[in-house]
């Protein structure tokens, strides 16, 4: 897959408004003041390399439960003392850690398949940690502490609305001994130890149940390590003293949907700030005084102060789509790039990493988006709409709330007339009900899509240091062409152009030699993007790679998905190289690539 990298590189270079200007998180004033992004992005040549600095390389791969591998291989994480690579398998009965060496690798039994793909393995599991013998529910997240040999994974409880844990192992000897369980807050999403190993930190995301009659705060645990002794009780970070600022919060660029004010199931609805705000993954600053905490569906970040524990909630803002393009529909027959003035983007990031420039922190943000979407059981439609549901689905249930439409089911106000607003324009985008119709007069005047089809750096001010703009359509396009904004699960091109595009959630940094790169995995595509982040104020597009078919005639095959990936340096791999392992949500495969410089 390498020779298309430059493919890509090469030809994007060739297309036409290839600009990358970025946003400045504004719309033009009919939903309110968004606040100052910043400067952002490069042009297209400056975020173009046509000659990587690399070379990348499928060295490793496992499929874990091959029968039924969708959920066997998402979250991951590197022991670097025993050269393991250790992944949550979600795809049985039973929450399990997969543990599968990374001290060899037989690169010649890659074989590549007649379409160039890698279906084979050369690596396998040969501990199964089975995390329910000592911990309930389902397990979200794992970390791995080299300071005090510590594993840490987050587990969701088995009902909504109960506090989960996290369950402590040390994997100091042959195999990992569980040590014990420590309560957070209602679901676990996300663990992280600082780089010291003296704390944990945990994003508890407090989704509520289908009817919302169970909705927890989102909260932030803090847990501290001593000597590397655990502590059994943990500091609990909220958000209500929040609960009074909604619509400062909402001029600030965060959003929040919810049923607040209906009657659902017999249950009257209110929802606070404290509850709607739904913290999603971590990272630590190197310097281990800041915690970052994105909140996906609000689109926002939460700051942590690990001296003193004190908590700052910033907005996002929005990216302004009028001086970008892409496709916008998945019922337009292929590639076609349009601008739409009016249109913002909620940047709404999930997977979020962070680095140090000139002693100053930023936070990189893979930014997927997300919509809300709760059902209930019922019996019927009848019965749905007796108890306040908004429609019913023989499969889904009764629909308690849902805060997405597509453009062509809504009202546009006079400055959308430049649209036709059908399938051949931006009709079938889904975007939020919850902002755009400033009078409320049931006409939008502006339109907000879920994520950014990009990634972003920030700096601690909460401002855009650089966006890649439109790039990521851009480079997919060129390469795959009426393939691109694929799915994850079939081999149908454009089926996602409606909806969040190729998905960049997977994230990571790392350093090559002396240049930082991040490397951003696009979900539905199952591709990674690879930038060179060194200087955050000059950002340089890098390289492009994939292991999945995408031929329209043949079944999907090979690594589908990237969901969670972790870098390993140079020194601590086995092949004193530096290595990117993958986890394919879809695939239920680890992907381990081997980066070198030219």
């Amino acid at each position: 897959m390498l020779n298309k990298s430059i493919i890509a590189l090469s030809l994007l270079s060739l297309l036409t408004g290839c600009s990358l200007d970025g946003d400045d998180g504004q719309d033009d004033g009919q939903d309110g003041a968004q606040g100052v992004q910043g400067t952002a992005g490069n042009n297209g040549e400056n975020g173009t390399n046509a000659n990587s600095a690399l070379n990348i390389n499928l060295i490793g791969r496992a499929v874990l439960n091959a029968q039924s591998p969708e959920g066997a291989a998402e979250i991951v994480a590197y022991q670097a003392s025993k050269k393991w690579i250790y992944a949550i398998n979600s795809s049985g009965d039973e929450a399990v850690v997969n543990i599968i060496p990374a001290d060899t690798f037989d690169t010649a039994a890659l074989v590549k398949d007649n379409e160039g793909i890698v279906t084979a393995t050369n690596l396998a599991s040969a501990i199964t940690l089975s995390l329910n013998e000592n911990t309930p529910g389902d397990a979200n997240s794992i970390a791995i502490d080299a300071n005090n040999q510590l594993l840490a994974v987050a587990m969701a409880a088995t009902s909504v609305g109960e506090a989960g844990q996290i369950a402590f192992y040390n994997i100091s000897g042959d195999t990992p001994v569980f040590i014990k369980n420590v309560t957070v807050g209602a679901l676990p999403d996300m663990v992280a130890f600082s780089h010291d190993g003296a704390k944990v930190v945990v994003a508890n995301e407090g989704e509520p149940n289908g009817d919302y009659s169970i909705d927890p705060e989102g909260t932030i645990s803090i847990i501290d390590i001593t000597n590397g002794t655990i502590a059994d009780n943990v500091l609990s970070i909220n958000f209500q003293d929040y609960n009074n600022q909604q619509a400062e919060l909402e001029a600030q660029g965060l959003v929040f949907a919810n049923p607040t004010g209906r009657t659902i199931n017999g249950n009257l609805i209110n929802t606070t700030v404290a509850m709607d705000l739904e913290p999603e993954y971590v990272s630590i600053s190197k310097d281990n005084k800041y915690a970052y905490v994105s909140i996906q569906e609000n689109n926002g970040l939460a700051i942590i102060n690990l001296e003193d524990n004190s908590l700052e909630l910033k907005g996002l803002g929005f990216k302004d789509w009028s001086n970008l393009q892409f496709d916008a529909s998945d019922k337009d027959g292929g590639v076609n790039f349009k601008s739409y003035p009016g249109l913002y983007g909620m940047y709404q990031p999930d997977t979020i990493a962070s680095f140090s420039w000139k002693g100053a922190n930023f936070i990189v943000s893979a930014n997927e988006g997300d919509a809300r979407e709760y059902f209930f059981d019922a019996s019927d439609e009848a019965d749905c709409i007796a108890k306040g549901g908004l429609d019913y689905d023989a499969k889904d249930g009764c629909l308690a709330y849902i805060d997405e439409s597509r453009v062509e089911d809504l009202a546009l106000a006079a400055n959308f007339d430049y649209l036709n607003n059908d399938d051949n324009d931006i009709g079938r985008l889904k975007v939020t009900t919850v902002k755009g119709d400033k009078n409320n007069d049931g006409q939008y005047e502006s339109l907000y899509a879920y994520g950014a089809r990009s990634f972003t750096i920030w700096d601690s001010n909460g401002l855009v240091v650089f966006d890649s703009g439109d790039q990521i359509a851009r480079v997919t396009a060129s390469v795959h062409g009426n393939a691109f904004n694929n799915n994850e699960d079939e081999n149908k091109g454009d089926t996602r152009s409606d909806d969040k595009g190729a998905e960049p959630e997977a994230l990571t940094l790392g350093k090559v030699g002396d240049r930082l790169f991040a490397f951003v995995g696009l979900e539905r595509m199952g591709t990674i993007m690879v930038f060179d982040i060194t200087n955050p104020y000059d950002v340089k597009f890098q390289d492009y790679f994939y292991n999945r078919s995408l031929e329209p005639s043949a079944d999907i095959s090979g690594d589908l998905a990237p969901e969670g990936m972790t870098f390993v340096p140079a020194a601590q791999s086995a092949t004193n190289e530096a290595l990117l392992i993958v986890g394919n949500e879809i695939s239920g495969s680890i992907a381990v690539w081997e980066i070198t410089t030219q």
